[in-house]
């Protein structure tokens, strides 16, 4: 974690050896209570069945993308919460990108995409991501409407949680909903003894908060009155006016946040109180009142967090290190810490499937971009709440409440008083300072491990194999296998740690034979357990402003919905004509599996024509009863004899010389090639006096969906075992270019127009947003996420014309 923050310390008091128990807390909270979030970008609001779903997931620490995490889940759940599909994402420096495909059948209804790290288990679920995803399917019986009902109750919060007589007393009133907030809403203060005259008004700053100022007086007793646009009305009543306690004003300034605490018939003035303010679970600032005084003020400068952005977490306690009071306030709300794109050149059309470019800055300090870019011109009202990565990370990352439309509140003409309200109503959760007070350090049931971990039990004839050594061969897609000699433990297990394959892999064990023993009809398996696995979801799914309804026959769906519909047949048609092409082009084409082989495995200096060259992909090999690929080769081919050496490996000679050995055109020595399962081998050459490499032998291993026929032909022979293990899942690639100009459409009707969530330039050409116009855009929504080295946060999400 990059610790952005430095601690403004005020000591007013004599300092002392022994840690105080506030100071204790504070030290517990440091250590203990490291959190992650998580802010998941898609590439659309709303989805059609069939639609793929492209997201680019950041997980932070605090306001720093994490290191401690690089396994992210990703989930997909219906309305019963019932997992449809779920993916293993790789983290680098807190990023990380995936893909849904919904399927075609899928009924209309809203669905949920749940995201968390291992690590995030440990801590309360509700701080998961869970977002809403509404999608549609004309086929449906059911059909998705926008709920007309607005049933919202309302709260008021007295600022710093006190309301003492004849104090002025700043208080935030709250609309909670349990599916959609009323559109707009007015409210009054009333005296309960004199109802019928208003003490003062107030308007709603947005759909979510208001505030007013009040100045109680002993012995009375006040509500508010909450009335929206459609004349639904809530009483609220206001806290018992106290005699005497703790006055808490907080202003922000443009240097600072200024706080002034006032002690109201207090049985003793406020020394020895202390002020400690936290972000992000860190100490901050931290102050002793050690004057004879009843009243305090200081300002809090906005060096505590070195000019960025963040809720600050103040709390006041009394001489006894007992909580009294506290504050959320927001650091330098009118002065947000966000820099944008250094945009070089651009080349905007608005002509039908017109090529399209922009280009970043070469010399930025930020080299790693997320780009999305959208067709801006969808009338489309049917929208879910607005959110983006500043709300994610500064607001609802850190709140579980609802808040409607978040990203409002860090616009270019967000209103700062509202943001404060909100705040004076929420409480922070991510922690409880009573329960810290108390000394308890939180249990962390999962640790945060670095990428994922394996356990493999081997069974010989379904018993244990304990104490004894294996040799393990791991492959992901084309690359090489990497080969490990290993042993099981004595509870017959292996553990696999670190593993960071971004795909599907295949796992293979093979069974060391003794010495001068050959195998045998043995059944060798195993079986595998990932000790990093999805977690069950206990909480209950959001509720939305949606509701399933009967079915009509004139359904109307939303523009964006009949668009991607469009588009889903558009590309079948292009699918389809691919397909076409390939097979016209492999009508009358003679093969030569071997001969392709050969050219698909080597390359370079080791692609020679003068080679004996054995195929175990298409051919019989007949390898199966062979100690290793070396003891089969022996007498396969003129001039090439073995010898073994001190410790009883066959090394290869050609016409008396010692031949090299390649393993995947990586020159080995014997023990490698021998520890090599047969099953494993793809293709065998053998050069002599020939090429670059001169007398030589190379072993390749099998890539992709190779198989090896011999292992084919009868495997159960072979002290040999494989499986498939899931590892990561590896992003599906974005099509840039979607239809092929061969292909006769009637419209091109695409949204989502570029998807990047790694966009980089080389060293001597910048960072290019290239994307094509589909047949009606005239105008594009791009947004740009990066990161620099210091985490400093890019981002820009604006109108190109």
């Amino acid at each position: 974690m990059k610790n952005i923050f430095c601690v403004l310390l005020i000591a007013m008091v004599p300092s002392v050896l022994a840690q105080t128990k506030l100071e204790k807390a504070i030290t517990n909270l440091e250590n203990n209570y490291v959190q992650e979030k998580v802010y998941l970008l898609t590439d659309k609001s709303q989805y059609a069945a069939g639609d793929p779903i492209w997201f680019k997931s950041f997980v932070f620490e605090g306001y720093s993308r994490s290191t401690l995490s690089t396994t992210l889940f990703v989930e997909l759940y219906d309305a019963d919460k019932k997992l449809i599909d779920w993916k293993t994402i790789l983290l680098t420096n807190g990023e990380g990108n995936g893909d849904f495909l919904l399927k075609e059948d899928l009924p209309e209804q809203v669905y949920f995409i749940r995201a968390y790290t291992p690590y995030m288990t440990n801590f309360n679920e509700d701080f998961q991501i869970v977002k809403t995803l509404p999608v549609y399917n004309p086929n449906s019986p059911k059909s998705l409407e926008i709920s007309k009902n607005s049933e919202w109750s309302a709260k008021a919060f007295p600022e710093g949680g006190t309301f003492i007589n004849s104090t002025p007393t700043k208080f935030a009133v709250r609309i909670s909903g349990s599916s959609s907030f009323p559109e707009s809403w007015t409210g009054k203060v009333i005296d309960t003894q004199n109802p019928n005259i208003p003490i003062t008004t107030f308007k709603s700053f947005d759909k979510n908060v208001a505030s007013f100022t009040l100045t109680p007086a002993s012995g009375k007793k006040y509500q508010v009155i909450v009335q929206d646009n459609t004349g639904k009305s809530n009483t609220i009543d206001l806290p018992q006016v106290a005699d005497s306690g703790l006055h808490v004003e907080i202003n922000s300034a443009k240097e600072g946040i200024k706080y002034t605490l006032k002690g109201i018939n207090l049985p003793k003035p406020l020394q020895n109180y202390k002020i400690v303010g936290t972000i992000n679970n860190q100490l901050a600032y931290k102050a002793d009142i050690n004057p004879l005084t009843n009243v305090v003020s200081s300002l809090i400068p906005n060096k505590i967090s070195n000019g960025a952005n963040g809720v600050l977490q103040l709390a006041i306690f009394d001489d006894q290190d007992k909580l009294i009071a506290q504050r959320l306030c927001f650091i330098k709300s009118d002065n947000l810490s966000i820099e944008k794109a250094e945009i070089t050149d651009q080349n905007i059309r608005q002509t039908s499937r017109s090529i399209n470019s922009i280009d970043l800055s070469l010399n930025s300090y930020f080299k790693n971009y997320t780009v999305l870019v959208s067709d801006d011109d969808d009338d489309d009202s049917n929208k879910p709440e607005e959110e983006n990565i500043l709300s994610r990370l500064w607001l609802t990352g850190d709140f579980t409440s609802k808040i409607d439309c978040p990203a409002q509140y860090f616009s270019n003409n967000a209103n700062n008083e509202a943001l404060d309200a909100l705040l004076i109503s929420e409480t922070w959760k991510r922690f409880d300072w009573n329960s810290i007070l108390s000394g308890p350090v939180p249990t962390l049931r999962t640790n945060a491990q670095q990428f994922l971990s394996y356990k493999l039990k081997p069974l010989k004839n379904n018993a244990l194999l304990k104490n004894t050594e294996v040799t393990l061969a791991l492959k992901s897609g084309k690359n090489p296998p990497i080969i490990n000699a290993s042993k099981t433990d004595q509870n017959g297990y292996i553990y696999l740690d670190n593993i960071n394959f971004n795909q599907p892999f295949n796992v293979s064990l093979f069974l060391n034979p003794e010495k001068d023993q050959r195998p045998n009809a043995d059944q060798l398996s195993f079986t595998v357990e990932p000790q990093i696995k999805p977690t069950k979801f206990n909480g209950a799914l959001p509720n939305t402003a949606y509701q399933l309804v009967t079915q009509t026959e004139n359904k109307e769906l939303p523009v964006s919905i009949s668009r991607a519909i469009n588009t889903q047949k558009n590309n079948k048609k292009n699918q389809d004509n691919n397909v076409q092409i390939a097979e016209v082009k492999l009508t009358g084409k003679k093969k030569y599996p071997t001969k392709e082989l050969n050219n698909q495995l080597s390359s370079g200096m080791f692609n020679t024509m003068n080679a004996n060259i054995f195929d175990f992909v298409n051919e019989e090999q007949h390898i199966l009863g062979s100690f290793d690929i070396l003891d089969w080769l022996q007498g396969r081919v003129a001039g090439v004899v073995f010898k073994r050496n001190e410790v009883g490996e066959n090394v290869p000679y050609i016409r008396g010389g010692r031949a090299k050995l390649y393993l995947d055109e990586i020159e080995v020595e014997p023990g490698i090639i021998t520890s090599v399962p047969v099953s494993e081998i793809a293709m065998v050459k053998v050069i002599k006096q020939s090429g670059l490499i001169n007398n030589s032998i190379l072993i390749y291993t099998l890539r992709g969906s190779m198989a090896s026929k011999s292992t084919q032909q009868d495997q159960k022979n072979q002290k040999i075992s494989s499986t498939i293990v899931k590892g990561y899942d590896k992003p599906s690639e974005f099509p840039v270019e979607m239809i092929n100009d061969n292909v006769k459409i009637e419209k091109d009707t695409r949204e989502t127009l570029y998807w990047n969530p790694n966009l980089l330039g080389s060293n001597d050409t910048p960072p290019r947003i290239k994307f094509f116009n589909n047949d009606t855009a005239k105008q594009f929504k791009v947004t740009i996420i990066s990161f620099d080295e210091d985490d400093r946060l890019l981002y820009q999400n604006n109108i190109f014309k």
